[in-house]
């Protein structure tokens, strides 16, 4: 859904190097990581991202030299800034240096997504925009969010969107509740994975709820006990 496109997320601070590397994961992206400048530009030079999510301050040379390097070797890849400094100097900074976004933290993972997405789509704007979703007669437009089964439009609140968007990217795979409540929630949820099953069971009453006319639909999702929740296109 993303065209694999491939990213490198530099950042001297483990936790917040693995929180964004796993969330960028779980949006089907190819991550590959880096903890410090020298080891960012060998890294680019290696794996040619087409998007580098880079730290403006690190151990030995800051961000900004990072991409002067990166460019220098030839690679063109969008950068997306990230930096406790907030100030508008600092941004016009990375911006005017040739970064395509910069962003402050502390920063929601759903801000750095959409952030990156639209990166991606001004520097692979062939192929890096999401395709349609397609799972039976279930339908997911990720450019309008919106959601149909049969031609019906199904209306999700957005943790519900967030839910069925994975069910379906993993479609025939069986997911455990961490799985999905990594994906759904982040990795620093600290609450109760009973929430899975609730929402689970949202979606299951929008999207195998009956047809209008009360015709029973065939479910797609459904739940496998002891491993996780699943959703499948209906039998032929």
């Amino acid at each position: 859904m993303t065209g694999q496109a491939k990213l490198l997320v530099v950042d001297d601070e483990p936790s917040l190097q693995d929180i964004v590397a796993t969330s960028m994961r779980f949006l089907g992206y190819q991550v590959s990581v880096a903890g410090s400048g020298r080891e960012a530009v060998r890294m680019a030079g290696e794996v040619q991202p087409d998007l580098i999510i880079l730290d403006v301050m690190l151990p030995d040379f800051d961000g900004l030299e990072v991409m002067r390097r990166v460019r220098a070797a030839g690679i063109d890849a969008g950068v997306v800034f990230l930096s406790a400094m907030d100030t508008p100097k600092d941004k016009v900074a990375g911006l005017t240096a040739g970064g395509d976004d910069y962003v402050t933290k502390p920063f929601g993972l759903e801000e750095l997504a959409a952030r990156v997405s639209a990166v991606l789509r001004r520097v692979r704007p062939d192929e890096s925009g999401e395709s349609l979703l397609r799972v039976g007669d279930l339908e997911l437009d990720p450019e309008t969010y919106q959601v149909t089964r049969g031609g019906r439009v199904i209306e999700l609140a957005p943790t519900e969107y967030k839910m069925l968007r994975y069910l379906m990217i993993n479609a025939n795979v069986v997911l455990s509740r961490q799985q999905l409540l990594d994906a759904v929630w982040g990795t620093d949820f600290y609450g109760d994975d009973s929430v899975v099953a609730t929402y689970i069971s949202y979606l299951r009453r929008k999207v195998d709820a009956p047809e209008p006319d009360g015709t029973a639909v065939e479910p797609l999702i459904h739940t496998h006990r002891g491993f996780g929740y699943v959703l499948r296109p209906p039998r032929r």
